[in-house]
């Protein structure tokens, strides 16, 4: 098992290791580059994304400042919008389906650290995927956890704590992240509302 797959088993172990680093800086060369192109040159921040995401659909947005840790582990599916001040950990996998919203200043964090502090300090970390399904809407200053999945369809109000999985289609908010309830007809607009 060679380290990246060591870091991604869902597994404790010791901390980030020389192959990993050399990755890590990769990846904040590319993030620097990104984030200081003016937004005028959206060709440019498309192929710099391109050339960081392990996987990206056809149309794609991610505002800046957006910062990852590798980028290679995260794949986002067709029409994504990331505002700005996304933040993804990506030590695992991170899978964002399509048509998927996520406010400004969001986490996405598949690292956990030890609890025990003497632990903790020999860089002792676990990381589990994050996987968010299509037409989902994570509203802004919300932090999703190691290991959780979001079904389709689903809405997280801004500020949550995501700790588990969430169903689909549902309307779930608050620190911890709980169902409020499910996304019915009655919450569909009514054509003439719309301008």
């Amino acid at each position: 098992m060679n380290d990246f797959e060591k870091m991604t088993s869902g597994r404790w172990l010791y901390g980030i290791v020389p192959p990993i680093t050399e990755a890590l800086e990769r990846t904040k060369e590319l993030l620097f580059r990104f984030n200081a192109l003016a937004p005028s040159l959206a060709a440019e921040r498309e192929a710099l994304l391109r050339q960081l995401l392990g996987r990206t659909g056809r149309r794609f947005t991610i505002h800046s400042p957006f910062h990852c840790d590798f980028g290679e582990q995260i794949s986002v599916g067709e029409d994504f919008v990331g505002n700005l001040g996304l933040t993804i950990l990506d030590e695992a996998p991170v899978t964002i389906g399509d048509r998927v919203f996520i406010g400004p200043h969001c986490g996405l964090y598949t690292v956990a650290h030890a609890l025990d502090a003497a632990q903790r300090a020999q860089g002792v970390m676990r990381s589990r995927p994050i996987t968010i399904g299509n037409d989902v809407w994570i509203g802004g200053h919300t932090v999703v956890l190691p290991g959780v999945a979001i079904g389709d369809g689903t809405v997280i109000g801004a500020g949550s704590v995501v700790t588990r999985d969430i169903p689909a289609g549902v309307v779930a908010a608050g620190n911890p992240c709980r169902v409020i309830r499910p996304i019915g007809p009655e919450d569909r607009i009514a054509g003439e509302e719309i301008l």
